[in-house]
């Protein structure tokens, strides 16, 4: 994704899903409030374990969640669109980052200060409701991640995450194309595992006809064959 220029680069906070109820005007004080900056790739934005506290929007290319161990090891949580937020829990109870936050291409991000934060939970319900939404909803994915790293195989949990691409992905009848597609060793580090067994998997689901690789893009040919597969090994 291409650097843009900054000039180009609408500083809103309009497609923001936890703001999203907030009238026109309430919205346009918020953004005059925010600090924004640009990000170039693999640029760090927040650290795991650091004190700060502000919130902050992404409204332009993607970022990435995730923890360092000791020795170098990377895992990933999930990735960050325009429209998603993070630094949430932070400024709920101004403990420490529970996770590493970089861009993952050119990102621009605005960040409003805890206080703010905290200001706007009180005085507008609507948005309250929608952090709440935002949080459950992260808890549930947590949840399943946690399910799939204690029961299913390694061939299983890469379904699930393939599958996980493809429902984001935009779709063409029973096909979804994942534009730009992780590595293997991405998609490895999502799933708690190396990137030579997501490799033999990825190859299988090829060979039943699941996928198919176009350059960097990843070609899912049938979502609803994939997602019964998940759902049998899941037991749903």
């Amino acid at each position: 994704m291409a650097r843009p220029d900054a000039a180009h680069v609408s500083r809103s906070l309009k497609q923001v899903s936890i703001l999203a109820a907030l009238p026109p005007d309430t919205l346009a004080q918020i953004e005059k409030r925010c600090h924004w900056r640009h990000c170039e790739p693999g640029e760090a934005i927040v650290d795991y374990l650091d004190a700060s506290d502000d919130v902050f929007f992404v409204t332009w290319g993607e970022a990435r969640v995730s923890i360092y161990s000791v020795d170098g090891k990377v895992i990933t949580f999930s990735d960050l669109c325009p429209g998603d937020s993070f630094g949430e829990v932070a400024a709920i109870d101004g403990g420490p980052r529970s996770a590493s936050i970089e861009s993952r291409t050119s990102c621009v991000v605005a960040s409003m200060p805890a206080a703010v934060f905290r200001e706007m939970l009180q005085s507008e319900p609507a948005m309250t409701l929608a952090v709440l939404r935002y949080l459950v909803t992260k808890v549930r994915a947590l949840t399943t991640r946690v399910y799939e790293f204690s029961a299913l195989a390694v061939i299983n949990r890469v379904q699930a995450e393939i599958l996980r691409l493809a429902k984001l992905a935009p779709k063409k009848g029973k096909s979804a194309r994942v534009a730009i597609a992780p590595t293997h060793a991405e998609i490895a580090s999502r799933i708690s595992s190396h990137r030579e067994a997501v490799t033999r998997a990825l190859n299988q689901l090829a060979r039943m006809g699941i996928i198919e690789r176009q350059g960097r893009a990843l070609i899912v040919k049938d979502i609803d064959r994939l997602a019964t597969m998940v759902r049998e090994v899941k037991g749903e």
